[in-house]
């Protein structure tokens, strides 16, 4: 379960203060898929950032599976991410000078992964995603498809609870980006993570068991799975 309570996030100060998140309160069930769903800067991508402990709210608590990430020190949260979640993002952010499998091992040595499994461990995922036969292939050799498939790898690997994907086909045609979201539900479905995706497009969207929809930094309605009553809009003074 990923518990935000009473988040606000707000930066700078006096007459420059801005508020990108006020007064969110959701909570996503484990093996959940879940869309966050506005326009940009609707405050999607900073409620992402601050659900994954990437970002510290200014108010209020995130809770996942009961540890609360406001008791946690930097290292610890950077730990507990590095075991327990994954990120795509729309920019790929492959190693283009680096092999495949150089970039799928990465999350295994910052995980500490005895050098015994790693092999094992990328080529499953490499699998996963159809580019086993690309493992000693350079990053930059990859066609955009292919290098969001290797990301995808790479989120995998360390087989995490909970999966973050912030626009993950923003990049690519509609023919590829359809492939992707199909990878994307059934890796879901077989490692059993919660996935979380940004994004604007409604119908991918709508493939997601619950929807969260944003505005003005505020969530203006909650539909399909969850575990609270549907939020509704507090019209108290933003900034």
């Amino acid at each position: 379960m990923i518990e935000l309570k009473d988040i606000t996030k707000t930066y700078g100060k006096g007459d420059s203060l801005f508020t990108a998140l006020y007064k969110i309160d959701v909570a996503i069930p484990t093996t959940t898929t879940a869309a966050i769903i506005g326009k940009s800067g609707s405050g999607k991508s900073t409620m992402m950032h601050i659900m994954s402990g990437l970002d510290r709210p200014s108010e209020g608590d995130v809770i996942i599976n009961d540890k609360a990430l406001s008791e946690l020190k930097p290292r610890q949260i950077d730990k507990f991410r590095s075991t327990e979640m994954s990120f795509i993002f729309q920019a790929f952010f492959v190693e283009a000078n680096q092999t495949c499998y150089q970039n799928v091992m990465l999350p295994l040595e910052i995980a500490k992964v005895g050098r015994r499994n790693r092999r094992k461990r990328v080529l499953e995922a490499l699998s996963a995603v159809d580019l086993e036969e690309k493992i000693d292939a350079q990053a930059s050799k990859l066609s955009g498809g292919q290098k969001q498939r290797l990301a995808i790898a790479r989120a995998i690997v360390n087989k995490p609870k909970i999966i973050f994907a912030d626009e993950p086909t923003g990049n690519l045609d509609s023919t590829t980006g359809e492939l992707i979201i199909k990878l994307l539900f059934n890796l879901h479905k077989s490692i059993g993570a919660t996935l979380v995706i940004v994004t604007h497009d409604e119908e991918l969207a709508a493939r997601c068991s619950m929807r969260i929809y944003m505005k003005d930094g505020e969530i203006t309605r909650i539909e399909g799975k969850s575990k609270q009553p549907t939020a509704t809009s507090k019209k108290t003074r933003r900034v």
